[in-house]
């Protein structure tokens, strides 16, 4: 009940008592469209293509990306060419870029995906969404959710656990979109993707409407020390953008 509670207090602080019924209401129709979620197909090990047209169109209500169509794709099509073996994902929130990694990741890859409950941006997930969430894992693959704070060193060592001693392949970073956030968490996570291996970072364009969002500043610094490519549909949209590195 942590992120239940969690979510009350946020709506009471940022939005007042007026929003507490419409997002109590929010909140119990998403567990009816998870209801109707576990009779639809989910994209196991299909395309990365059948896996966007999925979360975009009828799981979308419940699992929402939170991504430009286009943007995703192209890194989708990336991810699913070098077929990872693992996967970490750092950010989860409604799940739309899990369900895309676990369609797109090699048959028996480990995927890991870390979010915080509570955290300053996403707000994280309800325990209940974890039932949705393990359905978008291939029969031979390995995910494990972590509801845990990704800045804390203990977060990291129990990730080490979790990982084959070939490291991360693929390391997706989303959670913390504060400066010093999303610097902590390359520098805490990128020493444990493997050689030739990619980072890619969500929320590269300047925001201009996200409160705290300075992916962008972080991302203008980093590139320029690996091989970078860009996924932006407009450099003037003022949100997304979708920034990759090959270390």
């Amino acid at each position: 009940m942590l992120y239940e509670f969690s979510s009350l207090r946020r709506t009471l602080r940022d939005e007042g008592l007026l929003a507490l019924p419409r997002n109590v209401l929010l909140y119990f129709r998403h567990i009816g469209w998870a209801l109707r979620y576990f009779r639809k197909r989910t994209p196991q090990g299909t395309s990365p293509r059948e896996a966007i047209d999925f979360t975009f169109g009828p799981a979308g209500k419940l699992i929402e990306p939170g991504q430009f169509p286009s943007e995703i794709s192209q890194l989708a099509a990336l991810v699913h060419q070098s077929k990872p073996q693992t996967i970490v994902e750092i950010g989860t929130k409604w799940g739309g870029t899990l369900a895309i990694w676990c369609a797109s990741a090699n048959s028996k890859a480990t995927v890991v995906s870390i979010d915080l409950p509570g955290g300053i941006h996403g707000g994280g997930y309800p325990g209940w969404r974890a039932l949705v969430y393990r359905r978008f894992a291939q029969p031979a693959q390995k995910l494990h959710l972590l509801r845990m704070d990704s800045h804390l060193a203990s977060t990291r060592d129990h990730l080490k656990t979790l990982l084959p001693a070939a490291g991360i392949d693929y390391l997706f970073i989303d959670g913390d979109h504060t400066y010093a956030g999303v610097k902590q968490d390359f520098e805490m996570y990128s020493p444990l993707v493997r050689r030739g291996g990619l980072v890619a970072f969500h929320d590269i364009c300047v925001h201009s409407s996200q409160e705290q969002c300075e992916v962008d500043r972080f991302w203008r610094e980093i590139r320029t020390q690996f091989k970078s490519r860009e996924f932006v549909q407009n450099p003037d949209q003022g949100k997304y953008g979708i920034g990759v590195l090959e270390l």
